[in-house]
């Protein structure tokens, strides 16, 4: 666990075993560890080694093993997409979540999504909650119901004018079946696209396939509403044109009508009464344009937008980022009022609800799905992207030590590994080091994405 840090510095604790850190022999090892892992804030610790021998002659070409490592362990990143829990490892993959979102709208054929994907219809989707009391807002240039005009950064800005007749436990059981609202959306979309076009089911599905890559986000209140690219492809996905029918009027037609459609019934249990949860009111549907002029937006912005909210989740509206045991934790924990009542109210509705593990998801404010999920045929794969980093990297190393590709039909190199898990975590003044190295590594990126537009300048300049 790490020390709570002063404002003008680590605690002295933390300081003090940093120092530690920074003075043991094998510190330089230490730190070539963590800035490869991008600083990351809980790395996992394996013990093991690898050995690569040469079939024919069973001589051994290389020999890797953590016995020399510091702390006798190999140091690798968390892999965590939550900003609040690991930056390092959050930024890498809201990295990849916008290679994945931005393949499926401009095309990548390394990434397997041809160019012509570009001329597929596409539309960006945002679908919302329904009301469950009045909260506190910003409705453009008017004052809140409150009679105020509340800042940008108000902290009220989102909780109940009256939580004692706020619908807690609506909100709480809309957020866990949103996963199933969002399913049968996609089903009801299919045959509203059949309706539209005037063909039968299986007619529309000879003919079309609808692909999209999806992102969850938590609104203030505590709601969670999806944003959604969402095209229209031919039979073969993003490989086949689209039908001469299929048109973006047509897929933003039958997104509004298969919004309204959805309906998740839940059973009356106890005093509370029958619920039919069903998408609000708020839909917002927008094409997707190459380039655009004001009024639509682009895939750049969308690509973006997706990649942000990829690495946050239910703490942006005040709560935490780890199970709660407890109604009692929530006050040693500082969670603000509304919040709070969220998750009490997910940890009351347990008893009543058992098979929708509403305390285990109560951290979550009841919100049980994925948070970035995507259709098959949308693009690539987070999986693949990663498989792509890694044998880069293994590539490199292989060629550093001189050993040969072990893909090269004529290679002879067989690679042994065993590796144990040993741990994860820091020490309170790895830790903060660790931050640092984090820091450092994103000023760099910072600094080299602001001098990329002068250098491209430059280089079109010269003759």
């Amino acid at each position: 666990m790490t020390h709570p840090a002063t404002p003008a510095g680590p605690a002295p604790a933390t300081l003090a075993d940093a120092l530690r850190v920074a003075g043991d022999p094998g510190f330089d090892r230490w730190h070539e560890q963590i800035k490869r892992t991008g600083g990351c804030a809980d790395p996992i610790r394996l013990s093991g080694g690898t050995r690569t021998i040469d079939r024919a002659t069973k001589t051994v070409l290389h020999a890797y093993t953590t016995d020399r490592e510091p702390g006798g362990v190999l140091r690798i990143a968390c892999g965590n997409r939550r900003a609040s829990r690991c930056p390092a490892c959050a930024w890498t993959y809201a990295g990849d979540t916008y290679h994945l979102i931005r393949a499926g709208l401009v095309g990548d054929p390394a990434k397997g999504t041809p160019a012509t994907v570009r001329d597929h219809p596409r539309v960006f989707a945002t679908l919302t909650a329904p009301s469950f009391g009045p909260v506190h807002n910003r409705p453009g240039n008017r004052p809140c119901r409150c009679g105020t005009r509340h800042r940008e950064d108000a902290p009220e800005l989102g909780t109940p004018l009256d939580p004692a007749t706020y619908d807690y436990a609506g909100a709480v059981l809309w957020n866990n079946h949103a996963s199933d609202l969002w399913r049968y959306f996609t089903i009801y979309l299919r045959r509203e696209i059949a309706h539209h076009a005037g063909l039968t089911q299986k007619a529309a599905r000879e003919q079309s396939r609808v692909s999209f890559g999806k992102v969850a986000e938590y609104q203030k209140r505590g709601a969670v509403h999806f944003h959604a690219v969402i095209r229209l492809d031919g039979p073969d996905g993003p490989d086949s044109p689209p039908p001469v029918w299929a048109s973006t009027g047509l897929l933003t037609d039958a997104i509004r009508a298969a919004a309204a459609r959805v309906r998740v019934d839940v059973a009356p249990v106890g005093t509370l009464p029958a619920r039919n949860l069903a998408w609000g009111r708020q839909l917002d549907v927008r094409p997707i344009r190459a380039f655009g002029d004001g009024s639509e937006i682009t895939e750049q912005a969308v690509a973006s937008y997706v990649a942000k909210y990829a690495t946050k989740a239910a703490e942006t509206t005040g709560t935490v980022d780890r199970r709660v045991g407890n109604k009692e934790a929530l006050a040693l924990l500082g969670v603000s009022d509304h919040p709070r009542r969220l998750i009490e109210t997910c940890l009351d509705l347990h008893l009543l609800y058992p098979d929708r593990k509403l305390r285990d998801w109560a951290h979550m404010l009841g919100f049980r799905g994925h948070f970035s999920t995507k259709s098959r045929r949308y693009s690539t794969t987070l999986g693949a992207l990663r498989q792509v980093r890694a044998d880069y990297r293994a590539a490199q190393q292989r060629a550093a030590l001189g050993l040969p590709d072990p893909d090269d039909e004529e290679a002879t190199t067989l690679t042994l590994a065993h590796w144990t898990y040993a741990g994860h975590g820091h020490t309170p003044g790895e830790s903060w080091l660790a931050a640092t190295i984090h820091r450092d590594l994103q000023a760099s990126r910072d600094a080299a994405r602001e001098e990329l537009p002068a250098r491209l300048a430059l280089e079109g300049a010269a003759p």
